[in-house]
């Protein structure tokens, strides 16, 4: 008899109320092994699924369609010593999710806060960089599956900050953009593009169309559960289940080339100097759903 039986209903079935039951962050402890995150990364220039730090699948198109469905309340930072190694993932050894002070978890604070530390000088990293850089974590879903993995994305500093055209924005002024004209980034469909005219890995973002009102009710639930807060506030290492106590640089982001020693920038504060963008009006005119309404 198998032990399933004991918690069924006429011996062939589970209660009901087991049905679809998720598992708690208990029973997860108690199996043991590695993480059961799961992410996207932009290691190469290439979409990479990882689920418990192991790549699952790819997609070599230069664009994915995602909804974001959380983010990040602040811009965080990363601190990695060692020689970078491809393919290698492991912990920093120190981050600040606020991008203020270190982290209480981290093992290995470098300063008491990020301003003043001595890995956020120019030149502590390759070339004229920092060694500190700046990130920044969001949760989203696929266009095509709403309902379902919601992933974690860490992005590198040039998918965050400074400015672009209409369709290739930064995260941050694509934000500003929407939000600017009333319209929640969480209410549309976002195209991630790899920018090919960057040495390495970076992302812009483009509004393709508004989600129906089923699928911002199904992306606000998204939005809270578990999986996408932890996608928030946990780092990769933590995401993948790596030891964090192992001081090695990660494989996330970027392939070991030439151009990979080129300086991150400080974010700085955008000049009052208004974007030229298309109008939300006219991208909003350009959306239509099945019938035929925007």
């Amino acid at each position: 008899m198998s032990e399933l039986t004991l918690f069924s209903q006429g011996g062939n079935a589970l209660p009901a109320h087991f049905q679809n039951l998720e598992l708690d962050a208990t029973t997860k402890a108690l199996m043991g092994g590695g993480g059961s995150g799961k992410r996207v990364s932009i290691r190469g220039g290439v979409f990479r699924m990882i689920v418990g730090g192991k790549e699952v699948a790819q997609n070599d198109d230069r664009a994915m369609n995602v909804v974001v469905v959380r983010s990040a309340e602040k811009t965080s930072r990363s601190y990695y010593s060692g020689t970078y190694t491809e393919g290698q993932n492991s912990a920093p050894v120190c981050w600040s999710n606020d991008g203020v002070a270190p982290d209480k978890s981290a093992k290995n604070p470098q300063s008491t806060n990020c301003q003043n530390c001595q890995q956020n000088i120019k030149g502590s990293g390759q070339g004229d960089s920092r060694a500190c850089r700046f990130s920044h974590r969001i949760a989203l879903v696929l266009e095509n599956n709403i309902e379902g993995d919601v992933y974690q994305l860490t992005l590198p500093a040039q998918s965050i900050f400074g400015t672009g055209d209409n369709g290739k924005m930064p995260l941050q002024q694509y934000a500003k953009f929407l939000g600017g004209h009333g319209i929640p980034v969480t209410a549309v469909v976002t195209e991630m593009r790899f920018d090919t005219a960057s040495a390495t890995p970076k992302l812009t973002f483009k509004a393709v169309r508004p989600l129906t009102v089923e699928e911002m009710a199904t992306a606000k639930t998204q939005g809270q559960s578990p999986d996408a807060l932890n996608a928030v506030v946990m780092t990769v290492a933590q995401v993948d289940g790596t030891d964090e106590s192992k001081p090695a640089l990660p494989a996330t982001f970027a392939k070991p080339t030439p151009a990979i020693a080129e300086p991150v920038k400080e974010p700085t504060k955008v000049a009052t100097k208004k974007v030229e963008t298309k109008s939300v009006a006219n991208v909003l005119d350009e959306w239509a759903d099945d019938d035929g309404t925007a």
